[in-house]
């Protein structure tokens, strides 16, 4: 197959299978896929041999826009405003795509394309937050890596309702800009986590961000 076809249908798996698991999970099928992309099934294992590789992927991109998203923020004249539509727009990924919560949960951060995209997201968290404790914006003892974690609190927050109430995470998510605020602030006991805590948690299978109560599906290690 030319080059310029492989990567064009490359492309097209990708995108479908984005748009399948963002609106039913992990769980769908590698068949389901290949008939949204509009190849045949042995065109996505030609690109993908498993699920989990896709699946990775897809991870990847997902953690490079994200982060894409706080390094152009980093250009905003206002540092607290850059850092909350970063948490926002985090926090609109984890509500509005169910593989992205899934997979940050069930994949592991070993992976190498995923340890170097979850190291340039903390990063672009880490400028950003910088930015704001510079500016008397965002309290002294939060750092990147809180921010990071905290992306995925409102739709934590509010798993347990999400059916009745999808859209409920946001009222979390002022909740969690508003306790970022350093006036009245109150000393924290407990330390930020650290890059080494990253590090070592990523040795394991299921160390990304849980997701709420009764949505995370084991992940699929072979095709359907």
């Amino acid at each position: 197959m030319p080059r310029a076809d492989a990567a064009r249908n490359r492309s097209l798996v990708i995108d479908a299978a984005s748009a399948e698991m963002a609106e039913h999970g992990l769980e769908v099928s590698m068949a389901r896929i290949a008939a949204r992309a509009g190849v045949a099934k042995g065109t996505v294992f030609n690109h993908f041999p498993s699920k989990d590789e896709l699946v990775a992927a897809i991870f990847c991109e997902q953690l490079d826009a994200l982060a894409a998203t706080g390094e152009t923020l980093l250009e905003q004249a206002d540092p607290r405003t850059a850092l909350l539509r970063f948490i926002t727009e985090g926090a609109e990924l984890h509500a509005g795509d169910r593989s992205f919560c899934e997979a940050a949960t069930a994949i592991s951060r070993a992976h190498p394309a995923i340890r170097a995209a979850s190291e340039r997201l903390a990063q672009a968290a880490e400028a950003l937050a910088a930015r704001a404790r510079e500016a008397g914006a965002l309290r002294a003892d939060v750092t990147g890596h809180d921010i990071v974690l905290l992306l995925n609190a409102p739709t934590r927050i509010a798993g347990p309702v999400a059916t009745a109430r999808p859209e409920l995470w946001r009222r979390y998510l002022h909740l969690v800009l508003d306790g970022l605020r350093p006036e009245a602030a109150h000393d924290l006991t407990v330390a930020a986590p650290s890059h080494q805590d990253f590090m070592t948690a990523a040795e394991e299978p299921g160390s990304g961000v849980p997701c709420p109560p009764g949505e995370l599906p084991a992940l699929p290690t072979s095709a359907r």
